[in-house]
């Protein structure tokens, strides 16, 4: 069998992720290859594409979206899949080229068609007109991959399951990379660490007014914020007018320098506006740490377990934040190192292996089934639409409900 997962780009998380499933598919007899659209114009477009393995292509390196045509699009990716033939086509949401097009050729050629997506249903605000285009196209879709159960009721609404065949799992990381080496682990570094972008939705404004409280009775506790952004002027002059003396930025690093804070510090914040899944609270957890997280990061409905490795706030209240911070940083030390234990079981339940094996039942499942041909409206619609890709709203906390967030 071969599969072929084509998406816009396939850098930083999914890298790791396609090199593990490449072997670990190998095994079962199945052949992957992967095939990302551009090399430019990503929100991950730091990490360079290099061709360093023959199942593994970049067509437009580059370019970005914007330089090419839907027709110069679709005319190679047609040819890059007519080249490989695969059996199943893996890509992300029918929004985009990669989605649209994909499936439009696997309905051309008999073969089946599974679509990931981590952007919940619910999360995502379209006209009536435009939503029910896009269920009638996602209702020829053979599976849905989605990070986890929490996500299934939203599809489930608009997706016959039935028919369309559900399953889990694909938003991890490799947990082994993060793991705490030493022996014994202190939680008494009075330290939170925050790791993100320093743009609007990720909601640092809040995070800092929120800490001011924190610093005025704990003197001693820091927060560390990694990551850096066009706000970094913005939060500093914040910064100095709340009068802050235990915040540190110390901007963007490489990984490895990333994993020694989150090995140093006691928790994890993530203030966010939104978060699709946000895969930063996979690694904190996976380095054994308690979280700390907006209740729209949703991650949380998965991974967090409220009082049990940590809390959960409203991103737009200061006064939740703050007292979710207050109550962590209160703990004794034995209660934070149980909150550290729960956070490494919740996560050991999505790993590599689990994704792997997820992701094999799903292909010998649909692999039996009978190819279904789309009906003449559904078919119609496939064959007009080209997909899009805009990343221009992903930044801004004031598009939360624009679907240019995660779209």
């Amino acid at each position: 069998m071969k599969v072929l997962i084509i998406h816009n780009d396939l850098r930083v998380y999914w890298k790791r992720r396609l090199i593990f499933l490449r072997e670990f598919l190998s095994n079962k007899g199945v052949d992957l290859y992967a095939v990302e659209l551009f090399g430019k114009g990503s929100p991950y477009d730091f990490d360079l594409f290099t061709k360093g393995e023959k199942w593994w292509d970049c067509l437009f390196p580059q370019n970005s979206v914007e330089e090419l045509t839907k027709h110069q699009i679709k005319d190679k990716i047609f040819s890059k899949l007519d080249e490989i033939k695969p059996d199943i086509v893996i890509a992300g949401s029918i929004v985009f080229y990669a989605g649209a097009l994909g499936l439009r050729w696997a309905k051309q050629n008999r073969k089946k068609f599974i679509m990931f997506d981590d952007a919940k249903a619910t999360d995502v605000k379209r006209n009536w007109l435009v939503q029910t285009i896009k269920n009638t196209i996602t209702r020829q879709i053979d599976a849905l991959w989605i990070p986890s159960t929490d996500y299934q009721q939203g599809y489930a609404a608009i997706l016959n399951t039935n028919k369309i065949h559900f399953f889990y799992g694909y938003d991890c990381i490799d947990n082994s990379q993060f793991k705490f080496k030493g022996n014994d682990r202190s939680f008494n570094n009075k330290t939170i660490v925050c790791v993100a972008r320093l743009v609007p939705i990720k909601n640092l404004h809040n995070l800092l007014q929120a800490w001011k409280v924190v610093e005025n009775v704990n003197q001693h506790h820091k927060l560390v914020i990694i990551g850096d952004g066009p706000l970094i002027n913005e939060l500093k002059e914040l910064e100095s007018s709340l009068h802050l003396k235990n915040v540190s930025f110390l901007g963007a690093m490489p990984n490895q320098k990333v994993l020694e804070h989150l090995h140093q510090s006691d928790a994890l914040v993530l203030p966010s506006y939104a978060e699709s899944w946000g895969l930063v609270v996979n690694e904190a957890m996976a380095a054994g740490l308690p979280v700390l997280l907006s209740n729209k990061v949703n991650a949380a409905g998965t991974l967090l377990k409220e009082g049990v490795n940590g809390y959960s706030f409203s991103p737009s209240s200061i006064d939740e934040i703050q007292e979710k911070l207050m109550r962590f940083v209160q703990l004794p030390e034995v209660e934070k190192k149980q909150m550290s234990n729960n956070s490494l079981k919740i996560i050991s339940t999505m790993d590599f292996d689990n994704m792997g094996k997820k992701l094999t039942d799903a292909l010998n499942l649909i692999g039996t089934r009978p190819y279904t041909r789309p009906g003449l409206l559904s078919g119609l619609l496939i064959n007009l639409w080209y997909g899009r890709y805009n990343t221009k709203g992903w930044d801004k906390a004031e598009d939360l409900n624009d679907k240019r967030l995660f779209r």
